[in-house]
């Protein structure tokens, strides 16, 4: 998967960005090629230069279909809202998302919760 990751910095008048956030997510929910999407508020930032009140992101299959959703109607009204409500207060950006289940992560543990080393190849 891809994904566009938006995080917005605290705002002065939250109000204002709360009244007009269903304006960004009816663009951005109609955006070609959306899988997900995801929000979060943040309680507290643990480490970092960026002061992040918010974060959302929007799953694609890849980086082409993120680029064309951007590009789409939707996504650039989607992208004039935001500007708005955030008074320019955010940072945008795209990841190679990978997860994986927790079954799978366990397959590689011992039962006392270490981790099995990796047999080298060389």
């Amino acid at each position: 998967m891809y994904k566009l990751v938006i995080l917005i910095e605290p705002l002065e008048d939250s109000s204002a960005f709360e009244s007009s956030w269903p304006d960004f997510l009816h663009h951005s929910e109609r955006m070609p090629g959306l899988r997900r999407e995801a929000t979060s508020r943040v309680d507290a930032v643990i480490f970092g230069q960026i002061p992040v009140a918010f974060m959302h992101e929007l799953f694609f299959d890849n980086a082409a279909d993120a680029q064309q959703a951007l590009s789409s109607l939707h996504g650039r009204q989607a992208g004039k809202v935001l500007q708005q409500i955030t008074q320019g207060k955010m940072t945008l950006f795209f990841a190679d998302h990978k997860e994986d289940e927790l079954a799978n992560i366990r397959r590689y543990q011992t039962p006392e919760g270490d981790v099995k080393p990796v047999a080298d190849s060389g």
